[in-house]
């Protein structure tokens, strides 16, 4: 099978998915947007985990109780989908800041990245860490971090015969022109089977997930 030269947006079951087209309007063909599919990854912060609050003492949630709070902002993402594996890898930026300024500090924050396949299936979980520093006096710092991640190309890749009934050219008249090939079942779940995300967040913990659900 080749690998398909259209990518086609399909709605994820996450909330936080999110999915862009390029492409000209082809009008004289009957097909549409062309554009082209590569097999990468969406790169993503899935809802409630861009952010962490840290506490002293830790046991509070007070809004006097607020030591650290943290967010990850500037995903960016590079990827290699030439070969047997797709390689993907995103960079981020984590920015910091304290309530208390006195004395230098370092404080060390866990994070996970997640292939997830289909919109709802794990396929990969790797956890990693990022360590930020302050300066005696400094309210805020920063510190850049790196996820990375491999996916089968074979599983990346769509069905000849997908393919071929999604960029089926249709003429106004004809039975099938105003129907939309992605309102099959079918072919919406071979799409999505070949979908892929590269999940990026803070390893929180219950608490910490809790906090940033009902603040």
């Amino acid at each position: 099978m080749k690998m398909s030269k259209l990518f086609f947006c399909v709605p994820m079951v996450l909330a936080f998915s999110a999915c862009s087209t390029d492409g000209d309007l082809d009008i004289s063909s009957g097909v549409g947007v062309n554009v082209t599919r590569s097999g990468c990854p969406i790169v993503a912060i899935p809802d409630g985990t861009g952010d962490v609050t840290i506490f002293d003492p830790v046991n509070s949630q007070d809004s006097r109780a607020i030591d650290i709070t943290a967010n990850i902002t500037n995903l960016r993402s590079v990827c290699n989908p030439d070969g047997e594996q797709i390689y993907s890898e995103a960079s981020f930026e984590v920015r910091a800041r304290r309530a208390n300024v006195s004395g230098a500090r370092s404080i060390t924050l866990p994070y996970f990245s997640t292939i997830l396949q289909g919109g709802n299936t794990v396929v990969s979980k790797r956890l990693g860490e990022v360590t930020l520093n302050f300066a005696d006096g400094e309210v805020r710092t920063s510190a850049t971090a790196k996820a990375s991640a491999f996916i089968d190309t074979n599983s990346a890749r769509l069905p000849e015969e997908v393919v071929e009934r999604l960029t089926k050219k249709r003429k106004a008249g004809d039975a099938d022109a105003a129907l939309d090939p992605l309102s099959d079942p079918a072919m919406r779940a071979a799409v999505l089977r070949s979908t892929f995300e590269l999940l990026v967040g803070f390893q929180l913990t219950e608490d910490q997930l809790k906090y940033n659900a009902t603040r």
